[in-house]
């Protein structure tokens, strides 16, 4: 199992610390910025993140795939903020290309927020749906443009997506299938976790060959009921567990 330093469940910030003597297996670098160009004031290296608390509109920057990358995030929306599951399954994809070969290879993310995960995705090689509320989509397109463009090899498109409504309509499974799709954190208290286990029925659906990745950190009681009703659902296997900070990676394929 892939190992992982300290992630909180709210904004992320690496604090300086000795290098765990096992290794930790991160060695991505994430800072503060507020300038318009995400240009990084002091750069450290650091494995351990602690929360913090933004104003409004914050930048930090990233190191993934040999490429920075600068997120815009705010504090008004679960959607504008990095999470503890986005940034391990941005780390374990990026490590694992050989069992997780991305390279044009069709990826819907769903609930995808600021755009840090389908943004690495896109660096890996694969055609990349992001998809999240309407009021979400400014800056998810502002960070996934700002992040690809001239970098990935397949330009990223950005879709709205309501968990659970006019999925037929707007995702037909005749016209769009994807290998993969990717869901990271996206349990929470938001009261549609049936919305969401719906929208994920229909992006894998029994007889296809979609494979879905979930990364989630457990927080509440309604995140092991989730958890057990998507086992129920779904063929699934824990690919990576972070002990710690309890996020879990799962590899899942829809029961006939």
């Amino acid at each position: 199992m892939e190992g992982v330093s300290s992630i909180s469940s709210t904004v992320l910030r690496k604090q300086p610390e000795k290098e765990n003597a096992a290794g930790d297996g991160i060695h991505n670098e994430r800072m503060r910025s507020t300038d318009d160009d995400c240009q990084v004031t002091a750069v450290e290296k650091r494995h351990v993140w602690e929360s913090s608390v933004y104003d409004a509109m914050q930048k930090e920057a990233f190191y993934f795939v040999g490429h920075r990358i600068c997120i815009r995030e705010a504090t008004d929306s679960f959607g504008a903020l990095v999470w503890p599951g986005a940034l391990a399954l941005c780390h374990y994809l990026e490590n694992n290309q050989q069992q997780v070969n991305l390279m044009d290879k069709a990826v819907l993310e769903i609930g995808a927020g600021t755009g840090l995960l389908s943004v690495v995705v896109s660096l890996l090689g694969a055609w990349v749906t992001a998809t999240d509320l309407p009021d979400i989509l400014p800056n998810l397109s502002f960070n996934l443009i700002r992040n690809t463009q001239g970098r990935s090899r397949h330009t990223p498109q950005v879709k709205a997506l309501t968990w659970g409504r006019h999925h037929p309509r707007d995702f037909p499974q005749s016209t769009r299938r994807y290998d993969y799709v990717l869901a990271a954190d996206v349990v929470y208290p938001h009261g549609d976790l049936d919305g969401l286990l719906d929208t994920m029925c229909h992006f894998c659906p029994p007889g296809g060959d979609t494979t879905l990745l979930w990364a989630n950190k457990v927080r509440f009681q309604s995140d092991m009921r989730f958890t057990e009703r998507f086992q129920r659902t779904f063929h699934a296997t824990l690919l990576a567990e972070f002990p710690q900070q309890e996020v879990r990676i799962y590899k899942a394929t829809a029961k006939e």
